[in-house]
């Protein structure tokens, strides 16, 4: 690991004083998960490291019937789940945190950290970059080991899938994201938060190398929510898919439904022809496996995740099956 220098500020206004205009100026240090190994593979080496763990006002968990859930960024994962009023009125929310199986990474890790990790692309793990390309510039992924890579919004250059276990029933519960730069505050819906690069010098997210993300606001609302995650064993590890949706029910029928699919594109992927299947119609064996095929109808897979199809397939029926139900 490069030497660095260590900043502890005890207010948000200091900790954006201390971030710098270029990503290897400063980062943001918080429960260190992901970026510690990073910078330990020399696939990150900022000049200054800003611990934002005394800012308390990046904590707390927060709950009113009318204006919704506040999760502070710095929140853990283990304290997200073991919230009283998440698992009442979010069950699906607690459920996606309780998907992260390891007890020390729950605790550690927070629920900033998990929407702003980067990619788990071995290709990029391996420094070859975010967009995996050779010294000749070309594509390494399409016609390499892509067993685990994107089958949606994969059209190039990006084929690495989106790691983080909360953002898909996030988004799917309508979330907003707050940041907060020396220029102040702004709120980003988190459907919107991520994007797919471009470049090499692009991010998987629309934050400035001097901005921060504070905290999470989910509206409140009735809605049946739950979560489906396919893997390949129950220790830590990141699933292969997933699928969160929220239903809006008017009686036993679905007003509106939002479907959300996770680790099948670079970007937390929204499945607007699966919502329009179930507009008016009860959940069903039937109508469900309808949206289920209407999830992965634009699907693209490459030369060896093609399995991934099925998969997400029947992930977005049972997460509607298990949210008809009652959900999580």
């Amino acid at each position: 690991m490069r030497a660095f220098e260590y900043a502890s500020p005890s207010t948000k206004e200091q900790a954006a004083g201390l971030l710098g205009n270029r990503w290897e100026d400063a980062v943001v240090f918080a429960g260190g998960t992901d970026l510690l190994s990073s910078m330990k593979d020399n696939l990150s080496a900022p000049q200054r490291l800003v611990d934002i763990k005394q800012i308390r006002e990046l904590g707390g968990i927060g709950y009113g019937a009318s204006s919704g859930l506040r999760v502070g960024a710095l929140v853990t994962l283990e304290e997200l789940q073991a919230h009283p009023q998440v698992r009442k009125e979010y069950p699906g929310i607690a459920e996606a945190a309780e998907g992260v199986t390891s007890p020390q990474i729950r605790n550690r890790g927070t629920v900033g950290g998990d929407l702003c990790q980067r990619p788990r692309c071995w290709y990029y793990r391996a420094g070859f970059g975010l967009l995996a390309k050779d010294a000749e510039g070309k594509a390494l992924v399409p016609s390499g080991d892509n067993r685990y890579h994107a089958i949606l919004g994969n059209a190039g250059p990006a084929y690495f899938v989106n790691p983080s276990s909360l953002a898909p029933v996030l988004i799917a519960l309508g979330a907003k994201v707050r940041i907060y730069s020396s220029a102040g505050a702004r709120e980003v819906a988190l459907e919107q938060f991520f994007a797919i690069p471009k470049t090499d010098n692009d991010r998987e997210n629309v934050l400035k190398p001097n901005e921060i993300v504070t905290e999470i606001l989910i509206p409140a609302g009735s809605r049946r929510t739950a979560s489906y995650e396919v893997r390949q064993k129950e220790a830590l590890d990141w699933p292969l898919v997933s699928a969160s949706v929220a239903l809006d029910m008017n009686g036993n029928r679905v007003r509106s439904a939002r479907i959300v699919m996770g680790h099948v594109a670079p970007i937390p992927w929204r499945a607007a022809e699966a919502e329009k299947v179930l507009e008016g119609k009860a959940v069903t064996e039937e109508t469900a496996l309808g949206a289920g095929k209407a999830a992965v109808g634009q699907a693209h897979p490459l030369s060896k995740n093609g399995y991934k199809v099925q998969l997400a397939r029947v992930a977005v029926k049972r997460a509607l099956l298990k949210a008809a139900q009652g959900g999580a």
